[in-house]
């Protein structure tokens, strides 16, 4: 999912927050899932370098991406709560 799409969810969030159909999202909540995506990447590292097959560091380096686009994800959310 590109920052465009995630432009369009915050702001149906926003528009549910606002009709009172949502809770708000408070900075602290983001930075928590934050610290947990960044100790993820560094374990999955830390598999990647240990690791003998080339299938598994092949996935491991698949999830290892995906844990570095949540964080972005997460990172600009961040930014955009203030």
């Amino acid at each position: 999912m590109g920052l465009k799409k995630l432009a369009v969810k915050l702001a149906d969030y926003n528009e549910r927050l606002e009709s009172g159909k949502a809770s708000k999202i408070k900075p602290a909540h983001v930075r928590k899932v934050l610290e947990r995506l960044r100790k993820k990447s560094a374990e999955l590292e830390a598999e990647i370098d240990s690791a003998r097959s080339t299938d598994k560091r092949t996935r491991l380096e698949r999830k290892l991406e995906v844990a570095r686009a949540q964080e972005k994800r997460a990172e600009w959310l961040l930014k955009e709560l203030g």
